[in-house]
């Protein structure tokens, strides 16, 4: 394994770790709700990758399950008064 011949000094060394510095990542604005997104990201927040729509985020699922429950619900109402006449 190679052994180094002499030790490099702090200067030598610090100048050549100097080149290294922190570059800002890039970002662009989703074109469907105007987040921020790293590049060839698929967007959390409204869930669109190159203008498609690729996955449900949270919100779609909760308004899925609302109208649900409201479509229950107004199934049970119809059933009561459909009883309550019935029963008149």
């Amino acid at each position: 394994m190679p052994v180094p011949k002499r030790k490099v000094s702090r200067c030598r060394r610090d100048s050549r770790q100097a080149n290294k510095g922190i570059t800002p990542k890039g970002f662009y604005l989703c074109p469907e709700c105007t987040a921020p997104l790293s590049p060839h990201q698929a967007c959390m927040t409204c869930g669109y990758y190159k203008g498609r729509k690729i996955f449900n985020t949270s919100m779609d699922r909760a308004l899925v399950r609302t109208s649900a429950k409201a479509a229950i619900q107004e199934t049970k109402a119809a059933k009561e008064a459909a009883a309550e006449v019935e029963t008149k």
